[in-house]
C-alpha cells in the first residue's frame, strides 16, 4: 500500500507540504482520474474510503495543492472550480453536451513572444467548447435513425 503512494508523498516532500492520508489520496484520485472533476466529486469517491473525511479538508487539501502549483483549477464550465493534476502547459476543450473535459496537447501560440518580452509565464488557461466527436456521432446516428 506505501508503495502505491510512493510518487505522492515524494510530490508532497518535494514542496515541503505536511504528508496526510487525504492529500495523498486527493494527488492519487486527480493523477488516475483525468476527468477535472470538482469538490463533490472528489469528496464523494474518496469519503468511500475515508468515512471520516469532511468536505473542508477536500477543500483545503486542494487549496494548498493548488497554492504550491501541484494541481491547478479550471473555470471552463461556469464558476464551478474543476480540478486537474499539472502535467505541463496544455488547453482544455469543453463538450457542451456531455459537459466532459478533455485535456488538449497544444502549445500556446502567444508563448515564445510573451517569454521574448522578459515575463515569466506559470501557468496558461486555453479553453475551447463545442460538441465532442462522440455527441457528433451520437446526433448524427439519432438523425439518420429518426
Amino acid at each position: 500500500m506505501i508503495s502505491m503512494y510512493k510518487k505522492y508523498v515524494k510530490i508532497l516532500k518535494d514542496h515541503a507540504i505536511i504528508i496526510t492520508s487525504p492529500r495523498l489520496d486527493i494527488l492519487k484520485f486527480l493523477d488516475e482520474h483525468h476527468t477535472h472533476p470538482d469538490v463533490e466529486e472528489i469528496y464523494t469517491s474518496l469519503k468511500k474510503k475515508h468515512p471520516s473525511l469532511s468536505r473542508t479538508t477536500v477543500y483545503n487539501s486542494l487549496e494548498i495543492l493548488k497554492k504550491n502549483k501541484i494541481i491547478q483549477s479550471l473555470t471552463i464550465s461556469g464558476s464551478e472550480l474543476r480540478y486537474d493534476i499539472k502535467e505541463g502547459l496544455h488547453h482544455h476543450f469543453l463538450c457542451k453536451h456531455c459537459g466532459r473535459i478533455f485535456d488538449i496537447s497544444i502549445t500556446c501560440p502567444n508563448m515564445n513572444r510573451t517569454v521574448a518580452g522578459g515575463h515569466h509565464v506559470e501557468e496558461v488557461q486555453g479553453y475551447f467548447k463545442g460538441i465532442c466527436k462522440k455527441c457528433q456521432t451520437k446526433e448524427k446516428e439519432r438523425r439518420n435513425n429518426g
